[in-house]
């Protein structure tokens, strides 16, 4: 897997990551040091992002075709940026709004933390 050359293909990496269940697209765009902040279901879900890459490789977003996901702003000053990411259908039925944070390494361009609000929608099993 190349590594980012922009923050815009960071992010790319991580919408086509989780829209297959893609870990290794998922382990390009990911800083192994970031975690992941929101609540679903009434639960909050503060993890590594370990736990996010092996979750969506066991559900991928796009289990139906449904899923879409459009980057609402990508901001970029200097070696770091911020990128709002508005995902639908995730799982066929859940609305998520992201704000990404991204920093730039030897290596490249890696998200180093996703925060996310649920914005609609009934996760599975819920």
């Amino acid at each position: 897997m190349s590594h980012a050359s922009s923050p815009a293909e960071a992010v790319q990496l991580y919408i086509d990551g989780v829209r297959k269940g893609d870990a290794s697209a998922l382990e390009a765009a990911f800083h192994s040091d970031a975690r992941m902040f929101g609540a679903l279901g009434g639960q909050r879900v503060d993890v590594p992002i370990a736990d996010l890459i092996g979750m969506v490789a066991a559900q991928p977003a796009d289990v139906d075709g449904t899923f879409e996901a459009d980057v609402r702003s990508l901001e970029e000053h200097g070696d770091i940026a911020v990128a709002t990411v508005d995902e639908k259908n995730f799982w066929g039925s859940v609305h998520f709004t992201d704000v990404l944070s991204l920093a730039r390494f030897e290596e490249g361009w890696k998200i180093v933390n996703k925060a996310f609000t649920h914005t609609g929608g009934t996760p599975p099993g819920l």
